[in-house]
C-alpha cells in the first residue's frame, strides 16, 4: 500500500484565497508529466475533477491527483511557499532522486 500525497494547511489556505479572489472554489490539480530538465515535471493548475481522480479535501477545498501521477506522488507533501523570488505551490516528493533548481522538474 502506497501512501497518498498530503496537502498542508498553508496550501489549502492559498486555495481559499484564490477562491475568494475569483469567486469560485476550483480544485487544484497536481500532475506529473514527462519532460522538464530532469525527466519529469509537475503540472499544477486549477482544473475540474475527473471521475478517476484522487480527491484530497479540507473545508470544501479540493486537490486532485490523476491515477497516472499518483505513483510518482506517493507520500509527497503539497505545500505553498512565499519567498522573495515569488509565491508558488511546491511539492516535497520523497520519490524524487534529484530535482532542478526551480523545483518544478525532477527525476526518479
Amino acid at each position: 500500500m502506497t501512501l497518498p500525497p498530503t496537502v498542508t494547511d498553508r496550501a489549502y489556505a492559498r486555495l481559499a484565497e484564490i477562491a475568494e479572489a475569483t469567486g469560485e472554489a476550483r480544485p487544484l490539480r497536481v500532475a506529473v508529466e514527462g519532460g522538464g530538465c530532469s525527466g519529469f515535471h509537475y503540472d499544477i493548475r486549477l482544473d475540474d475533477p475527473a471521475p478517476d481522480d484522487l480527491v484530497l479535501e479540507k473545508d470544501g477545498l479540493r486537490v486532485l491527483v490523476d491515477p497516472v501521477s499518483l505513483p510518482f506522488l506517493a507520500g509527497a507533501r503539497i505545500d505553498f511557499s512565499e519567498e522573495l523570488i515569488g509565491a508558488r505551490f511546491v511539492i516535497d516528493n520523497p520519490n524524487a532522486s534529484s530535482s532542478c533548481g526551480c523545483g518544478t522538474s525532477f527525476s526518479i
